[in-house]
């Protein structure tokens, strides 16, 4: 009945006199002396069952944080080029980024210029970093430099270029023509929408034939384009175009890649480039609306096939 009766103070006793590596990393908590370690064992002369009971019924501190070992292989920094780092490899890793930051700087210089009132200029350094934004990844697979470094490197430059700076040259180029607020609200949109469309491509799984909405690459070539030709639109109908591009990145519809494009019978582009030759205005503002309505046509064909 006695010890039965000290059951509790034992459990008290017992955890006070553990050994000081179970306190390890715990710096505001009083330790006990080593001296002092094993007068609780000794003082009730606990057998090794009773130990055993007493420390399954002990309460363990919120205090002290559970130690997980840290393993040094996942502790090491992962390299930016997987696989041989030779000279060879390192420069063309090198040039393939060097692409990416072109494409980047040519962004800040485009919105730059549009805060100086030159939005036509502005709008051919979008254009300029459409092809750097191309031209990178081709360069990659080409040279097998491909990596997530880069991948996610082209993504932070795409959303500078064409989430930022593409805006901005739009509302450079309304200013005027529009309400402040109407093209601030669009062109918000835009900046918005391709940071949900860049985030979305990231952790989505790829399609090799289609694009699950417009890319933010292609909507900012056409609104770079539109400000670079001066489409002879009235001011709110531009506004509501750009408002719908930007839905138009975010939507599910279906888009055909341009590799895909490319391999149409050559009779389909026969129209455009004589189009083209006639009224480039028309003609490019042709093509952007029947590529725009190409996606829902394709997912109704596809809801219907399936």
């Amino acid at each position: 009945m006695r010890r039965s009766g000290t059951f509790a103070r034992q459990v008290l006793l017992v955890r006070v006199g553990r050994r000081d590596g179970d306190l390890r990393g715990a710096t505001d908590l009083a330790l006990p002396e080593h001296r002092y370690t094993d007068r609780p064992r000794r003082r009730y002369g606990l057998s090794r069952y009773e130990r055993a009971q007493v420390d399954a019924v002990v309460p363990v501190s919120p205090a002290l944080a559970p130690v997980t070992p840290v393993d040094d292989e996942t502790a090491r920094s992962i390299p930016l080029l997987p696989g041989e780092r030779t000279m060879a490899r390192r420069m063309k890793f090198a040039l393939v980024n060097a692409c990416t930051l072109a494409s980047l700087m040519l962004g800040m210089l485009a919105i730059f210029l549009a805060m100086q009132g030159e939005a036509r200029i502005a709008a051919l350094c979008l254009i300029a970093c459409v092809a750097f934004d191309g031209l990178d990844g081709a360069l990659a697979r080409k040279l097998g430099v491909a990596s997530p470094f880069g991948a996610q490197m082209d993504s932070l430059a795409d959303m500078c270029s064409f989430g930022l700076a593409a805006p901005v040259v739009v509302y450079a180029s309304l200013a005027g023509s529009v309400p402040p607020a109407a093209a601030a609200v669009a062109c918000a949109l835009v900046a918005a929408c391709a940071a949900i469309r860049l985030a979305r491509f990231n952790v989505s799984p790829k399609d090799g034939r289609f694009f699950c909405g417009v890319p933010t690459t292609m909507a900012a070539a056409v609104l770079a384009l539109t400000v670079a030709i001066g489409l002879p639109i009235p001011g709110l109908v531009l506004v509501t175009g750009v408002g719908l591009l930007a839905f138009a990145m975010v939507s599910s519809f279906p888009y055909a890649k341009l590799a895909r494009l490319v391999k149409l019978p050559p009779w389909v582009w026969l129209a455009p480039v004589v189009g083209a030759l006639v009224d480039v205005r028309v003609t490019f503002a042709l093509i952007v609306v029947g590529y725009l309505v190409s996606g829902p046509v394709l997912w109704l064909r596809q809801r219907r096939t399936a």
